[in-house]
């Protein structure tokens, strides 16, 4: 896979999250509030400046933590809560995450 596709599809998973995030916590129908809104933009710009993009399967997995602190605390945040729930929102690519993970943390030497 090439490494505007890896883009594509990490900004468009983290989207996700935060929607179901957003939806849930902060009861919104449709649009974004204006926090969840301005984390996805965010996302979306550290995600487009990544310098690793080619090596990694998912920012989750990304030992460079290229988010400010305060905006690192929040995506960790909307990923614990969202994170579980997309099995049951979007299993495809929840399955596809944990398979991706899985591979990487054995190609670091993190699981045998």
């Amino acid at each position: 896979m090439d490494t505007q596709t890896k883009r594509e599809r990490e900004k468009r998973m983290v989207s996700q999250m935060i929607a179901l995030y957003c939806r849930k916590k902060h009861h919104t129908r449709g649009d974004l509030c204006p926090q969840c809104a301005a984390l996805d933009a965010y996302a979306k710009m550290r995600a487009d400046k990544c310098p690793f993009m080619d090596t990694k399967t998912f920012c989750s997995n990304c030992r460079i933590h290229c988010y400010k602190p305060d905006m690192r605390a929040k995506i960790r945040e909307v990923m614990r809560f969202a994170g579980p729930r997309m099995i049951l929102h979007h299993p495809v690519a929840a399955i596809r995450h944990v398979v991706e993970t899985k591979k990487e943390q054995r190609r670091l030497g993190r699981i045998k």
